[in-house]
């Protein structure tokens, strides 16, 4: 109930990190989306991340599009800053954010419909430029605020909440992203927490477009049998292909990963993400070993989890496009206005 005030009430004996912040002071307003919704699941894994990495509030900023994912964003962080665009134009806001302040972190929240239909566009020019955000799409195969009807990512032969069938083929975000040249793609599931809260820290620290296509069930319009997006379909056909967790710099690792279990991959900043590999033969730094087994696993109908990509060699935005170290907002009046004469100079390397 969107007039109903969170209560504000917490535990006094609530555990606190290294800024002696609460969970709850990473929490938000009060979800408006159905009880059951994967994306309250989603927003409850932004919450512990955050809250994991003692993220002061002012630091995040959220952008979402249109859609009940784009809801979300004011469920979490409410000391935040946030925008949220017209149906598909996230990326662009984004990318002007981004460009004016490096020194802050980004998540855009963002669906199937509003990602893969409208704002396609738009999200493969984000990644192309390997804008350094974290971009979830809160996947559920259909347009939950308009009743139901099939998403560019439903499946062929899934069926309607009404019984229609989809007869058209898919748009995988995964593959598309690793056919674009993301730099870190990831996939994971709503009611998988554990795997998803270092997924999304280990995106928020990386270098460049961090990309997590998260299957989030529609309770209301798609979680029935005959659908590939419901929560028992998911669950049956649900291939790990690593386990990641995060560890940052100079923690200690704990005996659980034993040697020859754990494959670390350093981060820019020097923190890690450690991954234990299920199968031998699988490499996350290889994109076309990568595309190749998630295209087979597709054809069984098993959706791959884990940290499927990640590239920390190419160039960042901020590399490609020499923006401010400086945020635009303390550059002083002289730098940001030329003058006539300053703006001739400028111009006159374009001609």
């Amino acid at each position: 109930m969107s007039f109903i005030a969170k209560p504000k009430i917490a535990h006094p004996g609530l555990p606190k990190n290294e800024l002696g912040l609460t969970r709850r002071d990473y929490e938000g307003g009060m979800s408006t989306l159905c009880a059951g919704c994967g994306h309250d699941s989603i927003t409850a894994a932004i919450i512990e991340s955050c809250w994991q990495m003692s993220m002061r509030p002012e630091q995040l900023v959220k952008l979402s599009g249109i859609g009940c994912s784009s809801k979300t964003t004011a469920y979490f962080v409410g000391g935040g800053h946030g925008f949220n665009s017209v149906h598909g134009r996230m990326p662009s806001i984004a990318t002007g954010a981004i460009a004016a302040n490096k020194d802050l972190y980004y998540i855009g929240v963002s669906g199937d419909g509003d990602t893969l239909s409208i704002g396609f566009g738009q999200f493969a020019h984000a990644m192309r430029r390997n804008l350094n955000m974290l971009y979830i799409v809160e996947n559920n195969g259909v347009y939950g605020l308009t009743k139901g009807q099939f998403s560019a990512s439903a499946d062929i032969g899934s069926k309607a909440k009404k019984g229609e069938e989809n007869l058209q083929p898919p748009i995988d975000p995964v593959l598309a992203a690793l056919t674009l040249g993301g730099t870190f793609v990831a996939r994971s599931f709503s009611g998988d927490k554990e795997q998803l809260v270092p997924l999304i820290i280990a995106g928020l620290k990386h270098r460049g477009f961090a990309l997590i296509d998260v299957l989030s069930p529609c309770v209301t319009f798609n979680d029935h049998e005959g659908s590939t997006k419901s929560y028992e379909f998911v669950r049956d056909h649900y291939d790990e292909v690593v386990h990641a967790d995060f560890v940052p710099p100079a923690r200690e690792i704990t005996a659980q990963y034993a040697q020859g279990d754990v494959m670390p991959v350093t981060m820019h900043d020097g923190s890690r993400i450690l991954l234990r590999k299920l199968d031998p033969s699988y490499d996350p730094t290889h994109r076309g070993q990568a595309f190749n087994y998630l295209r087979d696993k597709l054809a069984q109908n098993e959706y791959v989890t884990g940290l499927i990509y990640i590239d920390e060699k190419s160039p960042d935005f901020h590399e490609v496009s020499g923006t401010t170290a400086t945020p635009v907002n303390q550059l002083p009046y002289t730098k940001l206005t030329p003058g006539s004469k300053g703006l001739e100079k400028i111009m006159a390397r374009y001609r």
